[in-house]
């Protein structure tokens, strides 16, 4: 039986046998609230810009940006942070 814990070396060179995003089992989008107005919005991920994201975004309702920090575990489940800007 093999251990689920060993690597490949043939593996070593593809980061998506870590963190799959191509097969539809990272997520691939998230509701925040805006930290500004408070009104939920649908965000779209990127799940292919990596484990670890950090970008400026723009609430759609009330056009005040957000710092959006994404992190990814290793199950593709994406714990997703949002902080008001321009205060």
């Amino acid at each position: 039986m093999r251990d689920t814990n060993e690597i490949d070396d043939e593996n070593d060179d593809n980061p998506d046998e870590e963190f799959p995003t191509g097969d539809g089992t990272a997520d691939g989008d998230a509701v925040v609230s805006c930290p500004h107005c408070g009104e939920s919005i649908e965000i779209t991920l990127d799940v292919g810009s990596g484990a670890r994201q950090e970008y400026v975004e723009d609430c759609e309702v009330c056009c005040r940006p957000w710092q959006v920090t994404v992190r990814y575990g290793a199950d593709g489940h994406a714990d997703v942070e949002v902080i008001p800007l321009g205060d």
